[in-house]
């Protein structure tokens, strides 16, 4: 019997020691909530359609097969071609961060973040700041055996009661060597809204 309370007073213990004694600061309005969560505030683009758009190009890419291996892809930036601002690069480093997670692939440093690796193998060669021992030698960069590229357009459609947008995103998968397009696939995205 003392057993049992000794173990019912630790746990206790415990799970008081467990709970969040920290300070709520500032407005009282403010909730977190479901990032996965439908999200449909306006019908511009938004945070379920970057998900979607991930997801779905993810598990198209990784299912076809092209990947075996874990080939080095070098992503490219995709070209916005709507009306509004989108940040495609965070549609890009969901489908990076996705494949990465499931081992299909690997990647090289890309177009925009290129200067910056460059940046860092002359600053570690030529400054004379590191030990030769630690420095990285340069000319061993990895080559992308692919290129993934890709572009997000728009057609939107107003009448008196309705606004239509729809969204549709394509991207590609290229044979650097070779120049041809080794996969392709596309999400249609379509938002209605009454006015």
């Amino acid at each position: 019997m003392f057993a049992r309370f000794s173990i019912l007073a630790v746990v206790a213990v415990l799970a008081s020691g467990c709970a969040n004694t920290s300070p709520v600061l500032g407005s009282k309005n403010i909730n977190y909530g479901d990032t996965k969560a439908v999200e449909t505030v306006t019908n511009e683009f938004g945070s379920t359609d970057l998900q979607m758009i991930a997801e779905s190009m993810t598990r198209s890419l990784a299912q076809s097969g092209i990947l075996h291996g874990r080939p080095v892809v070098q992503v490219y930036d995709v070209k916005n071609k709507t009306s509004e601002y989108i940040d495609t690069r965070e549609i890009t480093t969901s489908i990076k961060t996705q494949l990465m997670k499931t081992g299909t692939a690997r990647f090289a440093s890309d177009n925009t973040d290129m200067q910056s690796q460059v940046d860092q193998l002359k600053l570690q060669n030529q400054s004379g700041l590191y030990k030769k021992t630690t420095v990285s030698k340069t000319g061993n960069m990895v080559a992308a055996k692919y290129r993934l590229e890709g572009s997000i357009s728009s057609i939107i459609k107003r009448s008196s009661d309705y606004k239509d947008v729809f969204y549709k995103f394509s991207l590609q998968l290229i044979d650097v060597e070779s120049g041809l397009a080794e996969w392709m696939d596309e999400k249609e995205i379509r938002k209605t809204t009454e006015r």
